[in-house]
């Protein structure tokens, strides 16, 4: 759609109002016109400078700077309080913060005095700290004990968000959008500059966050309802004003790490058996159907998209959830939780779900990217909306009824001893599924493997009921035309029905050594 000028409308933040729903839609509101206008004029690059004394904080020095939790924002007034982020390190650009209270807004100044400094930092007591100032925030709630109030959403860098529900541990991000990810000219990173925390009722299980976004291309307003419990979830209203033309616009955007696992062509030369926050983009099509794409660290970028129109969602998944998959006491990856969108409404249409794989040699960088592409761009003086649902959640979602994928394992389909080998290319898939109809199933049963690719050859296609009785196997060889890569797609049939999610693979024999 077109964007339209907006007049001010702040005259209304003092004035008493009739609910505390009200009051929020009425501020987000005035976000939005905020956005509208800051797109009409040229983007401002400049940032503030921090003190001399923040520029230069290494990691560990920075760590040393705690919030004090006798500051708490609300700590005495419900179930939700607040702590804050101070700059410094990375973060480099402090954000405006203010709190949305019996339906007027004020700014939140910063203040040493809420913070301990502690070994190294203590030296920044002494320091001029005039112009340092809030890089982000986080948010408390009883989660897991009623006694005790667990940080479960945290707004930190750029548009970067990250939740957890109960007994999850802090895995991948979420954040309010990508622009041009691995474009050739670089990628473009929108960040939330100012935020409003509106102050929930004494006895409220949700609260509201409000955020105005810039960049370079565009300006932004963000609604965040946010409800805390087993799984997180954050209803979205994003509404977006474009300065100039966008490439590729990213909604949604997911981020995580995949480092080794069993869909890695060599071994890692690491103790413990896989290392990732997620192990497989998660699709279901507006069609229902359900599909899963298991996550490779690639010797090279791939981008690779799946096809749809208004989406029924999308995730990125930490299928594998027992502890000796990982054997890692430290970063209990099995613990990390996934991460699923849901429209709702908007401007979502035609367009795909991106997948972007990126090398990696260390776990400490995150390279994996899953989020919306719409088909149509967005032009310079458009506007569009999109409101979606995103939330945490274990191994699968609740509503996904057939079974699913639980290992993609691959090898060099030659037989041992064999004189004459078949080349490197021709590879061994196996797939296990597990749950739905298969549990339980007769071995018996013509239980059938519907398998298909747009490249290369697919030789002795087997399917069989693995001794747990529970998981069935399909397994099979794929020889790629030359150095084309194979693209499959594999799912499970009883009697010409489908009783499994879709498998969707893409095999590159150029990731032989």
């Amino acid at each position: 759609m077109t964007r339209t000028a907006l007049g001010c409308a702040c005259w209304w933040l003092a004035m008493p109002l009739a609910s505390a729903e009200e009051s929020t839609q009425r501020h987000f509101e005035a976000v939005i016109e905020r956005a509208a206008a800051l797109a009409d004029e040229p983007h401002d690059s400049s940032r503030a400078t921090l003190p001399a004394a923040l520029r230069n904080l290494d990691y560990d020095t920075y760590r040393q700077i705690r919030f004090r939790g006798d500051q708490a924002i609300w700590r005495d007034d419900g179930l939700f309080s607040v702590q804050l982020f101070h700059s410094g390190f990375l973060f480099d650009t402090p954000v405006t913060l203010h709190l949305i209270e019996e339906g007027e807004s004020r700014r939140l100044d910063f203040s040493s005095d809420d913070y301990n400094y502690d070994g190294d930092a203590e030296r920044l007591l002494d320091a001029d700290l005039e112009g340092a100032g809030h890089a982000g925030f986080r948010i408390h709630y009883p989660l897991n004990r009623g006694d005790y109030a667990d940080e479960f959403a945290v707004f930190l860098g750029a548009s970067y968000f990250r939740l957890v529900g109960r007994d999850q541990g802090y895995g991948l991000s979420a954040r309010g959008l990508a622009i041009d990810t691995a474009a050739p000219h670089g990628e473009e990173f929108p960040a939330f500059r100012e935020f409003w925390l509106v102050k929930p009722d004494e006895d409220a299980t949700q609260m509201s966050v409000l955020a105005l976004l810039d960049s370079p291309s565009l300006a932004g307003a963000y609604r965040f309802d946010i409800h805390p419990g087993r799984d997180v979830e954050v209803e979205v209203d994003a509404r977006l004003f474009a300065r100039r033309d966008v490439a590729k616009l990213g909604v949604a955007p997911l981020t995580s790490m995949f480092t080794h696992g069993d869909t890695s062509p060599y071994g890692a030369d690491d103790f413990r058996p896989r290392v990732h926050d997620s192990d497989g983009l998660a699709m279901r099509t507006a069609a229902g159907e359900w599909i899963w794409r298991p996550l490779s660290n690639p010797r090279r970028l791939r981008i690779s998209g799946l096809q749809d129109e208004s989406p029924g969602g999308f995730g990125l998944v930490q299928r594998e959830r027992d502890f000796d998959a990982y054997l890692d006491m430290e970063a209990r990856y099995e613990r990390r939780p996934s991460q699923w969108v849901e429209a709702l409404g908007g401007d979502w249409g035609r367009g795909s779900v991106e997948l972007v794989e990126i090398p990696t040699d260390t776990e400490t960088n995150d390279n994996i990217v899953a989020y919306w592409v719409p088909e149509q761009p967005l032009n310079a003086g458009e506007s569009r909306r999109f409101h979606y649902r995103t939330q945490t959640f274990g191994a699968r979602l609740d509503e996904q009824r057939q079974a699913s994928v639980i290992r993609t394992r691959s090898g060099w389909a030659a037989i041992p001893g064999q004189s004459d080998p078949p080349p490197r290319s021709r590879r061994q898939f196996i797939v296990d599924f597990h749950g739905g109809e298969l549990s339980g199933l007769d071995a018996s049963q013509p239980v059938e493997a519907e398998l298909s690719t747009l490249q290369g050859d697919i030789h002795q296609v087997q399917v069989q009921r693995l001794p747990d009785g529970e998981t069935w196997r399909a397994s099979f060889r794929v020889q790629p035309q030359g150095r084309q890569p194979a693209d499959m797609r594999l799912f499970l049939s009883l009697r010409g029905s489908p009783i499994s999610e879709t498998w969707s693979y893409v095999w590159y024999p150029d990731e032989l050594r």
